[in-house]
Order: structure tokens, then C-alpha cells, then sequence
């Protein structure tokens, strides 16, 4: 795996299942809320710090990151939506740190944060598919190793990141695997070098991940015998980001839940 050189900077922000296993399936919906509001944004805030890591190429690349209360204990690194690290997946970084996970969010646009859909499309083409790659597998490599970690670790996306979690995975060894509505098209020589299960989070109205290519994708996990589960939900694409207007809040709470037991199981 690549490894790169650690260093630590205080952010500006804050101070410092072989075989398918299952479809949609009818579950409870916690009373949580979704989104973080009030004095909660100003903790995470609080929270989180930035950290660096360089390259091997000398170019130096950031993320999100937040101690668990209590260690060791398991890592879960996020990949944010075509938008870029923003305050919304910072806000979800502390969720995952309230459950009591050591969080990672990384950023793969280099800090840059699209305020529309030109600006989110155009960061989205301009990521080097080698640097990003190297960028993930260095960060589950740095958050493997931190002294707070238990060792394991999972990736969790959304969209643009859905993708990057899948392909962060199959290029790097991890415990456990959340696609939420990104991009899946592997082959079965792909998807055999995962090293631990996927749970994929689905709408039927999303016009960009439809049924054709998540059903290609379920083709190539029975092929290589790969252990997945995958929700489909009632809903339309981003509908688990409450600033989206597309936002369901009872599917995005139910995806949660289902994500959190997915976590709990793989990463104890």
C-alpha cells in the first residue's frame, strides 16, 4: 500500500454476504434527526481538526478528522458528494464520532468546495483518478494506524463518494464498504479484490444510478463471490442530504440505521 509522509496542521474552522443477501426490507426509524443544528454544528465545528498528508509525489492533500471519546476503536473514513468537504459532511463526520467511531473525511478536491451544479460538475472531472487513488489508500493506511484505532476500517460515500468508497475498497484492504447512490460499474476481476462486504443504499428515481448498472454491479459481486446487501429505496438520488431538495428523511434515517448495524458488525 502507499504510505505517505503525516503531517498535522489546526484547522481555520474549529479548534482543533456471499451471495446477494437482501433487497429492501421494512425496518425502524430511530426518533435521531438527520442534520446536526445549533449548538451540535458548533461542536462538530469544535471537534474536528484538519490534518495533511503528503504524497508520494510531494503534493500534500487534507481531511476531516475526529477522535473517538473512547479508544481503540473502529475508523470510518467518508468520501463527500460532487460538492466537495463541505460543512453538511463535516456534520455527518460527527455523527459517525457521536457512535463512537475515530471519522476521516477526506477531501479529494483539493479544498475546494462547488457552490452549484457547473462548479460540482467541473471539480468531479478534473480529480486525477491515480491521485485520488493513491490519496485514499494512504489515508485507510494513516487511519489504520492511529493509536486510537482498533485496526479496522470502513468507507462510507455519497454519490461522487459512493464511488470513491467502492473503488477506495477494491484498491485497498478494508473491513467494510456503504455506497450511497454512487457510481458502481465493476468487473467481476475488480470487485474480487474486495476484502470485505457492501451494503449499497439505492433510489428507484435516480435517473444516474438506475437498476441497469446496480444490477451489473450485483452480477459482478456473485461472480466473484463477494458478500453485499442492497436497499432500495422509494426515493429519488442524494435523498439521504438534508440540504438536497430531493432529501427523503424517512429513507435517509432508515439507510442510517441499517448503515450503523452494517458498521457495528464489521467493524467491532
Amino acid at each position: 500500500s502507499v504510505r505517505g509522509n503525516i503531517s498535522y496542521t489546526v484547522s481555520t474552522e474549529g479548534l482543533i454476504m456471499h451471495r446477494r443477501e437482501a433487497m429492501k426490507t421494512i425496518g425502524t426509524v430511530s426518533a435521531v434527526p438527520f442534520m446536526l443544528s445549533g449548538n451540535n454544528v458548533a461542536l462538530a465545528e469544535h471537534l474536528g481538526q484538519a490534518v495533511t498528508l503528503t504524497l508520494s509525489d510531494g503534493s500534500v492533500v487534507s481531511a476531516h478528522f475526529i477522535e473517538p471519546s473512547s479508544s481503540p476503536a473502529g475508523s470510518v473514513v467518508l468520501i463527500h458528494e460532487w460538492w466537495g468537504l463541505n460543512q453538511q459532511i463535516k456534520n455527518v463526520a460527527e455523527r459517525f464520532a457521536t457512535e463512537g467511531y475515530l471519522v476521516l473525511a477526506v477531501d479529494l478536491f483539493e479544498g475546494k468546495v462547488a457552490q452549484d451544479p457547473n462548479q460540482a460538475r467541473s471539480l468531479t472531472k478534473n480529480v486525477n483518478r491515480e491521485v485520488a487513488t493513491e490519496t485514499m489508500v494512504a489515508w485507510i493506511d494513516w487511519v489504520r494506524s492511529n493509536p486510537a484505532s482498533n485496526g479496522k476500517v470502513g468507507t462510507v460515500g455519497w454519490c461522487f463518494g459512493g464511488g470513491w468508497s467502492l473503488n477506495a475498497s477494491i484498491a485497498t484492504a478494508v473491513d467494510a464498504t456503504v455506497i450511497y447512490y454512487g457510481r458502481c460499474e465493476k468487473t467481476p476481476e475488480e470487485t474480487k479484490r474486495l476484502s470485505g462486504p457492501v451494503m449499497g443504499h439505492f433510489a428507484t428515481r435516480d435517473k444516474w444510478i438506475n437498476q441497469e448498472m446496480v444490477s451489473n454491479f450485483e452480477a459482478a459481486m456473485d461472480a466473484s463471490e463477494k458478500s453485499y446487501v442492497n436497499y432500495w429505496y422509494e426515493a429519488d438520488h442524494a435523498f439521504a442530504n438534508p440540504t438536497s431538495a430531493r432529501h427523503d428523511a424517512e429513507d435517509a434515517q432508515l439507510a442510517w440505521n441499517r448503515t450503523l448495524e452494517f458498521l457495528r458488525s464489521n467493524l467491532a
